[in-house]
């Protein structure tokens, strides 16, 4: 049982965490890919170190790694505990001003800027009544998105270090760099970390446990046309950007797309187009639930443009498709006590549980895949990469329980 008289640290640490400004950049080709990035990962070394986790250290990639080491007789799994440093690039993480709504009672939530997070388009408050959400002033976003889950992690260990009573096994952490933009595996050593399973902390409303993402692909098409003077182009010019207006123009407008989806069906989306009359480049990325569908959804892609390309004699195109990550649901079923012990920690606190397929994808489904199973579980945060975004500050409380709880699991049941 957890102790109902601790003092949670996970507020202060949380409240420490957003004044860092940690933005990666999408156009970067450095890792990290902002070094400001690791100016918070220094001080979680020292805040580990503080903690009395030796090994605690920044390795050369900026991925912080430490290791609380087992008070059990038992030979218990090593798991680990997961969670991002950075904030998205969608929106500025600098000077980040929170706000506590006390006891909130319901309907709009006015921020200091005038701007809303409106009761209408966000069910989940009605949910949070009575509690306490930290929101931003309206300037920035939050930075829930993931330093809940890091102030939630260390607010764990030290419940773990202060509470010698509570067994298991050796646990591992790991704070990583670039997570926003697809990169925060990148450079992660799995045989390095030395967890059998882990977990990010890295979702959103309370009891989540998410076992299942989209696969994802990336597919880029150039349009290579002819470019004359405009003087003298008459029968001669081949606009590469009127080749790659037809080609989005013929693409399905009642399905297929994120507009129109929703649940388990899968889209096609053009992230991108520049260009001039020579060449164009275009950037889709792809989503199904289903491997299989990405071919489908492919093939359609490639189809599209060869018909554009074919009314436009002299127009030729290329077409690339780069494989981004799979759905880790086919890894995670073959070591189905993951999920099934993070689903024994949520009964033990009285949570419902909250089993949904991610519209998206996670650290966990590369990390699955490199080797190391790790579903995605509930930091709190909600409106990730807004300035409406917020937290309910009982909410990150009860994901410190959740962290604490799982760990307990895994050694009952070695």
């Amino acid at each position: 049982m957890f102790d109902p008289n601790y003092k949670y640290t996970v507020v202060d640490r949380f409240l420490k965490y957003v004044k860092y400004d940690t933005q990666s950049d999408e156009e970067s080709t450095t890792f990290p890919s902002d070094p400001k990035q690791l100016e918070l990962s220094k001080d979680l070394v020292t805040e580990l170190l503080e903690l009395g986790l030796k090994d605690a250290h920044m390795d050369e990639n900026g991925y912080v790694i430490a290791t609380l080491p087992s008070n059990s007789e038992k030979d218990v799994t090593t798991i680990g505990f997961i969670a991002h440093v950075d904030t998205s690039p969608a929106v500025s993480g600098k000077d980040v001003n929170p706000q506590i709504v006390r006891n909130y009672q319901g309907g709009d939530i006015e921020l200091p800027n005038g701007k809303k997070i409106e009761a209408a388009f966000n069910p989940e408050l009605k949910d949070l009544v009575g509690y306490d959400i930290i929101t931003t002033d309206g300037t920035t976003l939050l930075g829930a998105d993931d330093k809940a889950g890091i102030a939630e992690i260390m607010d764990a260990l030290n419940y773990l270090v202060t509470h010698p009573e509570v067994k298991h096994g050796t646990v591992k952490i790991c704070f990583t760099p670039d997570e926003e933009v697809g990169r925060g595996t990148e450079k992660f050593d799995v045989a390095k970390f030395g967890a059998k399973y882990a977990y990010t902390i890295d979702g959103s409303t309370r009891g989540e446990v998410e076992t299942e993402t989209f696969s994802a692909d990336a597919v880029v098409i150039k349009i290579h046309g002819i470019n004359v003077h405009p003087g003298y182009a008459k029968g001669k010019m081949v606009n590469s950007q009127k080749v790659a207006a037809r080609f989005i123009e013929s693409l399905p407008k009642d399905n297929l797309s994120p507009e129109t989806t929703a649940g388990r069906e899968g889209y096609v989306h053009p992230v991108s187009m520049n260009g001039n009359e020579e060449l164009t480049t275009l950037k889709f990325i792809i989503r199904d639930f289903v491997d299989t569908k990405l071919k489908e959804f492919e093939t359609m892609l490639e189809n599209l443009v060869k018909k554009a390309v074919e009314e436009f004699p002299g127009a030729k195109y290329e077409f690339e498709v780069i494989e981004q990550y799979r759905n880790m649901k086919n890894v995670l079923n073959e070591h189905p006590q993951v999920e099934e012990y993070a689903l024994e920690s949520l009964k033990r606190l009285n949570i419902t549980p909250i089993q949904s397929a991610i519209r998206g994808g996670t650290d966990g489904s590369r990390l699955s895949y490199m080797g190391l199973p790790t579903p995605n579980l509930f930091a709190g945060g909600h409106n990730f990469h807004a300035i409406t975004e917020y937290v309910a500050i009982q909410d990150m409380q009860a994901s410190v329980q959740n962290i604490v709880t799982i760990a307990q699991v895994w050694e009952e049941k070695a």
